[in-house]
């Protein structure tokens, strides 16, 4: 008698989020955004490890960093679903923390409180832009064209990093970029998983890119697990001290499992909540004016322009643009996205922004911003499990962002070819945004392209004032502050 009133609880409470994220209506449903969430989580949950790592070279604590890692990223990406209501998760931004660390602590000799009461203004500065409405009016000035390239070129991005991530890509002096070596257990591992992911895929299995994570890691603590046993190494987690060619004679005391101590949960301490609330906001006000203007402009451009390439790419992939190229509600987006930078600086953890693996969750199916309420929930729990992250190699989820790459270039066959002076800054985008290593440098230079050659065809008129304006930005950017990010 009691198992009615519960199915009527859940049946009412799937109508509230279908009524509430539009799932129907953007033909998904609850077990698809719960896997798409998941699947974004995954691809992006390296910054957890990787942020703090980069962070603690400007002489912040590690587990600290942590801790206002996953906090920060759960609170943006929650604020993203529930306002935003799209499938976009937030977390510090890769580079940010770079410009952080070495830019202004090491190379400018600023605390990280000043570092990081700077992200703080620049996010404020942001959020009146969006407020003023003055950032959709530039995302809604951009042409088609230009848009479609946006989206291209960071897929290529995502590759490039991708390929990098799993080895197959390495530095060469003579030739900038080379084949990895097979005898790199990462290389291995890497083009497994690509093969497990592509199979999946093939067979039509929705959720091919999570599941293909999960099967990747689990077979590489088999096979280190077995390694172990055999005393030969096999280090596909980068383990320090033992060798990185597969085969090789394991030393004594070392293994290729990572040192996770078989702990699972770790309760953050007071301790690690020291970085929350230590930004110094009169110590920013006190660098000097030239000094101020020109870091919170640097700062701005990236996290400005970053996030729009990744808001038109993951929602074009979406499919979820209208017949204009515009993402509908597109100022609460951007509204969450600004505050997200704010959050950032005040947890102390770099500014936070809209990050392209979102597009992973896309490729399982997310469409609504319930996808994102999964991923902020995970980001929460990895709080407290701290050793289970070092579980998930990088050789499992590079070859998602490979996959990720490959749906999301598939746009270029829209791009209208046949139209010089639509093609050529759109080439310019995607050549400009993965040869410098820069999602907003490469719509500097689609941005400045297109208007020249609009002027130089003639057709000048067909230019949105907005442009011309945002281009002149651009170039005194490229001349002036560039060389500081």
């Amino acid at each position: 008698m009691y198992e009615q009133p519960q199915k009527k609880t859940v049946e009412s409470s799937t109508s509230f989020l279908d009524k509430y994220f539009h799932i129907t209506e953007r033909n998904s449903s609850v077990k698809t955004e719960i896997i798409a969430g998941i699947t974004t989580f995954m691809t992006m949950a390296y910054i957890i490890i990787v942020n703090p790592g980069i962070l603690s070279a400007a002489g912040m604590d590690f587990k600290a960093v942590f801790v206002a890692t996953c906090l920060a990223a759960a609170l943006s990406t929650f604020l993203m679903g529930v306002i935003g209501k799209y499938p976009f998760a937030l977390a510090p931004g890769m580079g940010m923390n770079a410009v952080v660390t070495y830019g202004i602590c090491i190379g400018m000799g600023l605390s990280w409180q000043i570092a990081m009461a700077l992200i703080f203004i620049e996010g404020l500065v942001i959020l009146i832009l969006v407020l003023t409405n003055l950032r959709e009016l530039v995302m809604n000035s951009i042409p088609g064209s230009l848009k479609i390239a946006i989206g291209v070129a960071i897929g290529l991005f995502i590759a490039f990093i991708g390929f990098k991530d799993a080895g197959i890509m390495v530095s060469n002096a003579a030739t900038y970029v080379g084949f990895g070596s097979m005898s790199n257990p990462v290389v291995i591992v890497s083009l497994i998983g690509l093969i497990i992911i592509m199979v999946l895929m093939a067979l039509e299995i929705k959720g091919s890119i999570l599941y293909g994570i999960i099967l990747t890691a689990l077979l590489s603590l088999a096979i280190c697990f077995g390694a172990d046993a055999m005393g030969i190494a096999f280090n596909v987690y980068n383990n320090s001290g033992v060798p990185t060619v597969v085969g090789a004679a394991l030393p004594a005391g070392l293994s290729n499992v990572p040192g996770w101590g078989g702990s699972i949960f770790e309760i953050p301490s007071a301790a690690t909540l020291s970085t929350i609330g230590q930004l110094d906001l009169m110590g920013a006000l006190n660098i000097g004016i030239l000094s101020l203007v020109s870091l919170i402009f640097a700062l701005g451009m990236v996290d400005f322009f970053d996030t729009m390439g990744t808001v038109v790419a993951v929602g074009g992939q979406a499919k979820l643009l209208d017949k204009e190229g515009r993402l509908p509600g597109l100022k609460n987006v951007l509204l969450v996205d600004s505050l997200a930078a704010m959050i950032g600086g005040f947890m102390g953890c770099s500014s936070n922004t809209s990050y392209i693996e979102s597009a992973s969750g896309v490729s399982a199916g997310g469409r609504t911003g319930l996808a994102s309420v999964v991923t902020s929930l995970l980001f929460l729990l990895a709080m407290f499990l701290v050793p289970l992250a070092y579980l998930i190699p990088g050789a499992a989820t590079a070859p998602a962002l490979i996959i990720v790459g490959f749906l999301m270039i598939t746009l270029v066959k829209d791009i209208p070819w046949d139209k010089l002076e639509e093609a050529l800054p759109a080439f310019l985008t995607i050549a400009g945004m993965v040869f410098t290593f820069s999602i907003s440098k490469g719509i500097g230079f689609g941005f400045i392209s297109y208007c020249l050659i609009k002027t130089a065809s003639g057709k000048w008129r067909e230019v949105h004032p907005v442009m011309w304006i945002v281009a002149a930005i651009f170039l005194l950017y490229f001349i002036f502050v560039s060389n500081i990010i």
